[in-house]
């Protein structure tokens, strides 16, 4: 019998060890094809790097080509970091509403309707921005409707499911005798709410949020794509037209050659897009173990 159980248990281990180094061997692979493909342009095709992050001229087809990959990077920098500004109180706001003002509603009607959200298609909310958001902004605010603005509304219904979701779970945490003591003492629920469960017990919870709100929206690329505009310029404004990283990957990676200097330089922003995704993966590392201290 304890020969039977041993074998057992060495089977079972042996799957799950093999599970595990398939995992590491396809991320591996992952980070190894994208980084060799992304560093040939600076290796093989002689683009300097700091015209590459720092250049705003892209024109690829020119003799010799301009890789200024700027106006994309701030373009995805810029439309991330305005849907965060706006989704992060909206998101924050509805999970202390359906957590502490009125659970049974929020639960009942508020949390299915979130959690509906997150599995509308992303093409959906494109479509949306660009028979709503685009003609609305056109009309009633100015310029083309295409624009930064546009895809900063648009990431912000994308991302807001994920903050709030993330966000409730967060404040249901919060241990039910810190309310009732900080009540107790005195302290309206408003003071109790915003004092002891935003600013003490679940704040590495909603930075979390914050944080996977961003990651999904830096990476979005058919929303923004249909609604931004895919200029590759710097925008001066949240009414000009802009691009993103991922928008340009996906438009003209179908038109390189493989091997050219135009195709490595999408590699190229694929790695840019890798490495901020390393970036969001450490900052969650560092938030949850902060909030485990």
């Amino acid at each position: 019998m304890r020969q039977r159980n041993w074998r057992t248990e060495g089977f079972g281990r042996g799957i799950t060890l093999f599970c595990a180094a398939i995992l590491i061997l396809i991320t591996l692979s992952i980070v190894y094809f994208i980084a060799s493909k992304g560093l040939s342009t600076f290796f093989l095709n002689g683009v300097s790097l700091t015209e590459f992050l720092t250049g705003t001229t892209w024109n690829p087809d020119a003799d010799p080509g301009k890789f200024g990959a700027l106006p994309f990077i701030m373009g995805s920098f810029l439309v991330t970091v305005g849907a965060a500004l706006l989704a992060a109180p909206l998101g924050i706001g509805a999970a202390i509403f359906m957590v502490e003002i009125q659970p049974g509603w929020g639960q009942k009607i508020l949390q299915p309707v979130v959690e509906l959200l997150v599995g509308i298609p992303s093409v959906v909310y494109g479509f949306v921005g660009l028979s709503v958001i685009v003609p609305f902004l056109r009309n009633n605010v100015g310029g083309l409707g295409f624009s930064l603005l546009a895809g900063i509304l648009v990431l912000t219904v994308m991302i807001l499911p994920t903050v709030t979701s993330l966000s409730t779970d967060a404040i249901r945490r919060v241990p039910r005798d810190l309310k009732e003591a900080s009540l107790a003492l005195g302290a309206t629920r408003w003071q109790t709410i915003w004092k002891i469960i935003i600013l003490r017990s679940s704040l590495p919870g909603l930075l979390m949020a914050i944080i996977m709100g961003m990651a999904r929206a830096f990476g979005e690329a058919l929303a923004v794509q249909m609604v931004i505009g895919n200029t590759p310029l710097v925008p001066k404004s949240l009414l000009e037209p802009a691009n993103t990283l991922t928008s340009a990957i996906t438009l003209n990676m179908g038109n390189t050659i493989a091997g050219s200097a135009y195709n490595n330089a999408l590699w190229s922003m694929g790695l840019l897009l890798l490495l901020m995704t390393f970036v969001f993966i450490l900052l969650i590392r560092y938030v949850g173990r902060k909030g485990q201290m």
